[in-house]
């Protein structure tokens, strides 16, 4: 097989990974582990097979050695795919044993290349630059242990251990395997790709700078696997160190060639990126107050190593070797060069003030926009490889020799470099296209605040109650913690004139912020984080509080007290100023239930078909199916009503969430996925288990695993348990599991009905607490929408048996649910039967439920018509609780 060949089969694993890549993203809301796949799929996908290649590559001209067979290589490169498949489709359906299966095999995969690259490179005669061969064979050798900690980590490890496995396995990861490939490599490739000479003393720095970056990858996770988090800053300073000593001798280089092209415009936008999350690295360790308060830092920072570092050094070193290696002479390598190097200048100026942007503490849908700036900044390259591949393999000759990197200190780069000969746009277009586009960031950022004015910070629309006042050019700084739903100091002296500094912390184990009444914020911080919140010069008494939902309503208030005025009303959320994510009042028009209104065109009810049992679990053999779900909660708004919107909590989208079903002796492992921008938690009534780990609160981006075995039967009833927990299940956190008793006869129809209040805040917004404590819904519901089954009647037929199932969600109502013109024969309530069938003189007119009680009952229809049901609380079938069963012959 030719080079050209080789080289297109070889790194078409590596364009795959990238193409899921883009697809997961564009879809990551409906995918599960969505956010580990859009950081695995470009580190372990793309990224490691384009190491195993590329580095195979440059020893061999590095090394000076005869060609090897790729045999061995191909081989290398199946096993590693094939372990990277398993480790996915395991994570996504959530199988640790196929994880940890995968995750050996990724490991030896890479440990085998480092053998023989370790190998060869002992054997070899010395060249210049060869000692960068071992910048490989030390990253291929610690890739085995991020990925056994990787496998840990998919284990379900909560706390402390998981963030300190967490740093372990990206340090490891990304700043050993990935970072010592980069920087092993970039020392001649990048002084290649600019057609430049390497600067003096590029080779020393070769020889010795993998001394203090394998140093501070195995100080760094030393120390977190000790918990010694000190430890952990060394050693990230002592890899900063490395990095910043490697990046010398090529500032220089870039000093004497500046960029022109993309290929090295993209690698140095990369080094900077690197060195921003180290730094960012080092900052969180020595200012972080303990393991777990260090967790959402790392979150944070991953975005800049994997966008911003990885990802452009990729499309980098691919945009200048794939012309190069594919060959087809000088024609064919300037036609491939100028294709790759299309809009060079705007996609990396895209690419990095959009990243900028976007970790900016800017307004959702700003983020939002930015990121997909990003993203189609960096997938840029996808369409452009494929344009510029062969689209003949017999168009394909020998390939030039690859840029060797033994370019002499003073020669010039060799003449095959082909990404300024074959494309160098004139300094006028580079700034064009650079300012071009700046101005699509900015259009997009405009756009997101257009489109949501009150997310901006301080954005407020009223009479603060401050008013003109000499500043007396002093500051009170105050220390405030917020835990147990409290801020303390509860109240704060402030003379007249002062300005005011709070200096903030989160101790408590949810997110939470502070809010001012004049439009001063902290932002959200996550458990353990800081801020400081300049409030500004206070002239009068102002209210804060806490604005994540139903958190002020529970006493997370504090005042700011004016000392030395005349005693006023302080300003306070009745007057107007919404800031967003509050829930104190309103924040747009009020929903206006109509109840003979009908939904538009188009509208498809709640299907209330109870979903059949399992395969597995179906007929007479014994139970013990295992049911396996991701639960992930979004927050969307929803149509609750005709013409009526809220932005509801949700299970896996839906309200109720998913209903499931099973027998008792089954096993249910659930995965809690956190999804939304608070924390949330989830309560299995059907398991009977020590709450404390199962049914903790978590944090937006967290997971928990859930397992139970359902030991009894019942329609049981499953929540949010998060304070305050009566508006979680208001907003839509609640839904079903039905687990049927022994020996239950089958009917030709089943289904579920799950009743719940709606307690509707403004429109589109979320439930209003104030109305959820006074015990006042504005509509009682089933299946989470007002009277839907009027209009979409459920179907039976004259003579059939029904059973329905119904759950009193709640939060707080009582239901007493009849059918017109029907009489139960069969009523089940909580474990027990009231009426069992059997005696066809007994009957029962409703099946009283109280707030989370369950049962079903069953009937036949005697004729054919239109059959009311309702909750026979009258005044909640008359504002919701209603439907029809459409009977035909």
């Amino acid at each position: 097989m030719d080079r050209s060949r080789w080289h297109l089969r070889a790194n078409a694993p590596a364009v795959l990974w990238l193409v899921v890549l883009v697809v997961v993203v564009l879809f990551h809301r409906n995918i599960p582990v969505s956010s580990w796949l859009m950081v695995h799929l470009l580190l372990l996908g793309a990224v490691t097979n384009s190491i195993l290649v590329w580095s195979w590559h440059f020893a061999q001209a590095l090394l000076r050695g005869p060609t090897p067979n790729n045999r061995a290589m191909v081989a290398r490169l199946v096993a590693l795919n094939i372990s990277i498949v398993v480790v996915v489709v395991s994570m996504v359906a959530n199988i640790w044993l196929l994880t940890l299966l995968g995750s050996i095999g990724v490991g030896l995969a890479v440990a085998w290349h480092a053998l023989v690259l370790g190998i060869r490179a002992h054997k070899a005669l010395p060249s210049r630059f060869g000692p960068t061969v071992w910048y490989y064979v030390a990253g291929c050798l610690l890739l085995p242990v991020g990925a056994g900690v990787g496998a840990a980590l998919a284990a379900g490890l909560t706390g402390e251990a998981h963030v300190r496995l967490l740093l372990v396995h990206m340090s490891v990861n990304i700043l050993g395997f990935v970072g010592l490939a980069v920087l092993g490599t970039l020392m001649t490739l990048l002084p290649t790709m600019l057609r430049t000479r390497v600067a003096d003393g590029a080779e020393a720095v070769a020889r010795r700078g993998v001394v203090p970056l394998l140093a501070g990858v195995l100080l760094t996770a030393a120390g977190a696997g000790a918990g010694v988090l000190f430890l952990c800053s060394v050693g990230l300073l002592v890899y900063l160190g490395g990095v910043a000593y490697i990046l010398w001798p090529l500032a220089k280089v870039v000093r004497a060639k500046p960029p022109t092209t993309f290929a090295p415009l993209s690698a140095i936008a990369a080094l900077l990126w690197l060195l921003v999350g180290l730094i960012w690295l080092v900052a969180l360790t020595f200012t972080s107050s303990g393991w777990e308060s260090l967790h959402h830092g790392i979150d944070a920072v991953v975005p800049v190593l994997a966008a911003g570092f990885v990802a452009q050094v990729l499309g980098s070193a691919l945009t200048y070797l794939m012309p190069v290696v594919l060959g087809g002479g000088p024609a064919a390598l300037k036609r491939r060069t100028a294709v790759l190097n299309q809009a060079g200048w705007f996609r990396v100026a895209l690419t990095n003030a959009a990243l900028v942007v976007s970790l900016l503490p800017v307004p959702s849908l700003v983020r939002v926009g930015t990121s997909v700036l990003v993203l189609v900044g960096l997938a840029w390259f996808l369409p452009l490889l494929a344009m510029a591949v062969p689209k003949k393999s017999s168009d394909a000759v020998r390939a030039p020799r690859a840029p060797a990197a033994e370019t002499e200190p003073g020669a010039k780069a060799p003449s095959t470099a082909p990404a300024s000969a074959g494309y160098d746009p004139a300094p006028r277009r580079r700034l064009g296209q650079a300012a071009a586009a700046l101005a699509v960031v900015v259009l997009v950022i405009v756009a997101g605040i257009l489109a949501d004015p009150q997310a901006l910070p301080g954005v407020t629309g009223a009479n603060t109650g401050q008013t003109a006042l000499t500043a007396t050019g002093e500051t009170t700084t105050v220390e405030m913690s917020m835990k147990n739903m409290r801020f303390s100091p509860e109240s704060i002296e402030v003379p007249v004139g002062n300005k005011l500094v709070i200096n903030l912390v989160n101790n408590d184990d949810m997110v939470h912020d502070l809010v001012t009444a004049i439009g001063k914020d902290s932002g959200r911080l996550y458990p353990g984080q800081k801020t400081t919140v300049d409030v500004g010069v206070i002239g009068a008494d102002i209210a804060g509080w806490c604005s994540v939902a139903g958190h002020k309503q529970q006493g997370m208030v504090f005042s700011i007290v004016a000392t030395g005025v005349a005693p006023a009303a302080p300003a306070t959320p009745g007057d107007g100023m919404d800031m967003p994510g509050m829930d104190h009042g309103p924040a747009g028009p009020p929903a206006v239930f109509d109840f003979m209104k009908e939904p538009a065109a188009g509208f498809t009810a709640h299907s209330a078909v109870l979903p059949p049992l399992p395969a597995t679990a179906q007929g007479s053999e014994p139970a013990g199916t295992v049911h396996e779900l991701t639960m992930k909660v979004t927050e969307e708004e929803r149509e609750v009503s005709p013409g009526v919107t809220q932005k509801l909590w949700l299970f896996n989208g839906t309200a109720p969430g998913p209903v499931l079903h099973g027998k008792v002796g089954d096993t249910f492992k659930i995965t809690l996925v956190n999804d939304g921008s608070m924390g949330h938690s989830i309560d299995f009534h059907a398991g009977a288990l020590a709450p404390d780990k199962p049914m903790r609160t978590i944090n937006p981006g967290e997971s928990l695993s859930y397992n139970f075995t359902a030991t009894r039967a019942g329609i049981w009833m499953y929540h949010c348990s998060t304070m305050p927990m009566s508006q979680h299940i208001a907003n839509g956190m609640f839904g079903a599991v039905v687990i049927d008793p022994p020996n239950l006869k089958p009917v030709d129809k089943e289904y579920v009905l799950v009743q719940s209040e709606i307690y509707a805040g403004p429109q589109g917004g979320v439930a209003d607490l104030a109305k959820i404590q006074a015990d006042d819904p504005d509509a009682v519901v089933f299946n989470g929408y007002a009277n839907q089954y009027k209009f979409s009647p459920l179907p039976a037929k004259v003579g059939e048996r029904v059973r329905i199932w119904l759950l009193d969600a709640g939060p707080s109502r009582a239901s007493s649910f009849h059918v017109v013109g029907g009489q139960f024969d069969t009523v089940w309530s909580e474990g027990r039967y009231l009426l069992d069938g059997t005696d066809p003189a007994a009957g029962a007119q409703v099946l009283p439920l109280a707030a989370a009680q369950g049962g079903f009952v069953e009937l036949e229809f005697p004729e054919a018509g239109n059959y009311p049901f309702v909750s026979h609380s009258m005044v909640d079938a008359e504002r919701g609780a209603a439907g029809v069963f459409h009977v035909e012959k």
